[in-house]
């Protein structure tokens, strides 16, 4: 049963203090009060809270100290990463969300969050960047109340997204919607022809160029492809950590090459040397440099 006291204030004022007191077997377990300027506010809130903490397992949930989401993503990595490592982006976006208490998340501090880090003072990023943030911490806030006990709201996240959407916010990466034509292709390949002309030793990027072509491949997975990878009898080669929204370590898949080389895995083989020996750590930014000169477009990746 809660009491109610009346105190009396400096300018002549009464306040009155709600205290809650529970005991089991003699032992207090829970005290809770409040303070307000009416009396009848007391005695409802004390009504109210009362009846709150006669459902079962309320006591234990309100003497419970909050955690931050920090202390929440330290927990996630902790458990996941014994299971299987986490990508480098995933690990640096969790590592770097913010502060606020587990029972603090809600729709509006996940809008909060994204709508931040769209400003300038938090990076400025893209939709689609502030998107893929909430995707990394929505998958702990998944897991975080049944794995382990801290009080999350299941519909913050779906509420957040819905929010960013209806302020016009598309949080979706762009889908490619383009291939190169052939006057483009014309263009890059007639420059690194003219490159391995005057300089043989130059990265051969025209065989880059043709196996990322006839592959599909990103050019960091081309790249990772080792000579254990190559299927000769099936034509295909393994490419390790393929690119995927969900998990990218381990997620190692088989590609068919059958139209790539007319001389079965010869070819293949013979580019996987090239592959070990030829290419600079350097080549992205090569690339990245050549799509500017020429003026291709690039869409943002999805």
């Amino acid at each position: 049963m809660a009491t109610i006291r009346a105190r009396k204030l400096a300018d002549g004022t009464v306040s009155y203090t709600a205290q809650i007191r529970i005991k089991r077997d003699g032992v207090q377990v829970y005290q809770e009060s409040q303070t307000f300027a009416r009396k009848q506010a007391a005695q409802a809130w004390a009504r109210k809270r009362e009846s709150e903490l006669d459902e079962p397992g309320a006591i234990e949930r309100a003497n419970r100290k909050d955690v931050t989401v920090k202390e929440m993503i330290e927990q996630y990595l902790l458990e996941v990463e014994k299971a299987r490592p986490l990508g480098k982006t995933k690990k640096a976006t969790l590592e770097a969300i913010g502060k606020l208490n587990d029972t603090d998340i809600n729709t509006q501090r996940l809008v909060d969050f994204a709508l931040w880090r769209m400003s300038k003072a938090g990076g400025g990023v893209q939709p689609q960047t502030a998107g893929n943030d909430l995707a990394h911490l929505g998958a702990v806030l998944a897991i975080a109340k049944d794995a382990w006990g801290y009080q999350v709201d299941p519909l913050a996240m779906s509420g957040a997204r819905r929010v960013l959407r209806k302020l016009g916010y598309n949080l979706k990466s762009r889908e490619r919607d383009r291939r190169p034509t052939l006057d483009e292709l014309g263009m890059v390949l007639t420059h690194y022809q003219a490159m391995q002309a005057r300089r043989p030793s130059v990265t051969n990027m025209l065989k880059v160029v043709g196996f990322a072509l006839f592959s599909t491949r990103r050019l960091d997975e081309i790249t990772r492809i080792r000579w254990a990878d190559v299927d000769e009898p099936g034509q295909r080669v393994l490419v390790r950590d393929m690119k995927n929204p969900g998990q990218k370590i381990g997620n190692d898949v088989w590609c068919y090459l059958r139209h790539l080389h007319r001389q079965k895995a010869h070819g293949t083989r013979s580019f996987v040397r090239y592959l070990r020996w030829c290419i600079p750590p350097g080549i992205t930014e090569y690339v990245d440099e050549n799509h500017c000169r020429f003026r291709i477009p690039e869409p943002e990746e999805g």
